[in-house]
């Protein structure tokens, strides 16, 4: 794991970076059982790039570990009810090769690779070197999906096109860590030159506000991101606050609609209250649920219907880019057709049972305009 002290001697695994590979974790277990069961992926690829040493003297796990249990458990999973998997292949590289040897030495110790899953590779390449392999000679075969986790140690070599690249493979999504602290004080206390190198990547510096709140910061950040990289490409964030005046950020990108939808169901099984992020506190105030859970997303929705009559399809996008998944939909609805203000019609426009909104993927696919949802 990259990490932010003096030649990186540190031997614990700081609590930031505990739910930085929590997030990683939940979501590669959901992102591999979906792509195990879709019946024509062959081959998987994770790669880590800045995969650090794996292991810390608490005993805490590093992206390496957490990255090869979610690939022995989907897999050893599967097979106990006879179903077959896809080839699982991991790659671990690190600048550092004496971080590299003791991954290595981890992942042997706790007996987590098996060569009947898939393959794995370890190196200690440039960062620069690798990304730009992975851009230009990535199989883009359509019965492949690849996942690349980048948690860099500092900023200076991440690019934005370096992702735009990436995800122009199209069968790819990207998580990345940025230490969205460290730039936002500098961001705060006068612009350093790699800084604005990192922001005119992603929008005209002239229209970059400098700020002194973090997070203004980084939904600055994010919507640049959003712009930049267009709307085919799905842009979200987990923020990690480590006490009440740090907060670090994981950017998510993904070209594709349901490795969207899986990200944030991961971020909301971290933060059942807010679906945002995890905090130094380790917990919510269950008081709070409603109030930012289902109040910020009936205002969204009622405004969005409020525009046009909207069918199920456009519904079901629009709660993912809001940060929010169609359960929550689905009881704002609910509220809605109790007091009356909510009418569903099918596609002729005869009135719909209540509960039936099909906010969900398989609709969203398959027949986008089953339904259509009328405010009064």
């Amino acid at each position: 794991m990259a990490k932010y002290s003096d030649k990186n001697s540190k031997t614990n695994l700081p609590d930031h970076s505990v739910a930085k590979v929590r997030l990683l974790g939940e979501y590669l277990k959901l992102f591999l059982n979906i792509i195990a069961n879709d019946g024509y992926t062959k081959r998987i690829r994770v790669f880590d790039l800045f995969c650090g040493e794996g292991i810390y003297g608490d005993l805490g796990e590093g992206s390496p570990l957490v990255i090869m249990k979610a690939v022995k458990d989907v897999y050893y999973t599967r097979s106990a009810k006879s179903l077959q998997s896809p080839a699982i292949d991991c790659y671990f590289n690190d600048r550092d090769k004496e971080k590299v040897e003791k991954v290595t030495e981890a992942i042997k110790t706790k007996n987590l690779y098996y060569p009947q899953i898939g393959e794995i590779h370890f190196s200690n390449r440039n960062y620069d070197d690798f990304i730009k392999e992975l851009t230009t000679r990535l199989p883009q075969n359509r019965d492949e999906k690849n996942f690349v986790f980048i948690d860099p140690y500092g900023y200076k070599h991440i690019k934005a096109s370096d992702i735009k690249a990436l995800l122009s493979r199209g069968n790819l999504e990207v998580l990345l860590f940025l230490p969205t602290q460290f730039m936002y004080r500098f961001d705060a206390n006068g612009t350093p030159e790699a800084l604005i190198d990192f922001i005119e990547e992603i929008v005209d510096y002239e229209q970059w506000t400098a700020t002194d709140s973090i997070w203004d910061f980084v939904e600055q950040l994010n919507t640049a991101f959003r712009k930049n990289l267009g709307a085919n490409v799905f842009v979200d964030t987990f923020t990690i606050q480590k006490d009440p005046q740090t907060v670090f950020c994981l950017f998510f990108f993904s070209s594709h609609i349901k490795g969207f939808e899986k990200m944030l169901e991961a971020k909301w099984n971290l933060d059942s209250e807010q679906g945002k992020g995890w905090d130094y506190k380790g917990n919510r105030q269950s008081s709070l649920f409603a109030e930012l859970k289902i109040h910020p997303l009936e205002q969204k929705l009622r405004a969005f219907l409020a525009e046009q009559v909207r069918g199920n399809g456009e519904v079901y996008e629009f709660t993912l880019r809001c940060g929010f998944l169609p359960k929550h939909t689905s009881e704002v609805f609910r509220n809605l057709q109790r007091v009356g203000n909510l009418t569903v019609e099918d596609k002729v426009g005869s009135k719909v049972g209540n509960g039936s909104f099909y906010v969900n993927y398989k609709t969203f696919r398959d027949e986008p305009n089953k339904v259509r949802f009328i405010l009064s």
